[in-house]
């Protein structure tokens, strides 16, 4: 069975466990300058498992292609679950492809008032 091309691994900082119910979006522009002005479009859409985890944001034989992508994390729906209100009502994970690999996996580390993001494995 395959993976999906672009995958993400949401914690929950503050509670120390996995974020379940995490809605997120991957949007793809062709350049950085198509990205900055607005035109990206969405490609995928998901929400975190019970592990926090969305395996299955694009099929696994979805090519990626050079270009600017942009994970969005909608936080305030996830806080909004928990009763609590977020700083940051979403988190933009925005990167660049020049050669595309076979999978890139996105961690967010998140908390109401901080997060943290890096490239993974």
């Amino acid at each position: 069975m395959g993976v999906s091309p672009i995958t993400s691994h949401v914690l929950d900082a503050a509670r120390g466990q996995p974020a379940q119910g995490v809605p997120i979006t991957i949007s793809y522009a062709p350049s950085s300058q198509t990205a900055a002005a607005g035109q990206s479009g969405v490609i995928a859409r998901g929400i975190t498992n019970n592990d926090g985890r969305c395996p299955a944001l694009l099929e696994p034989s979805h090519e990626l292609r050079p270009g600017v992508y942009t994970v969005r994390f909608d936080t305030k729906t996830y806080f909004a679950l928990h009763g609590e209100k977020s700083f940051y009502p979403f988190v933009d994970v925005t990167f660049e492809i020049d050669q595309p690999a076979p999978h890139y996996h996105i961690p967010l580390n998140l908390a109401p008032f901080s997060y943290t993001t890096y490239r993974g494995s």
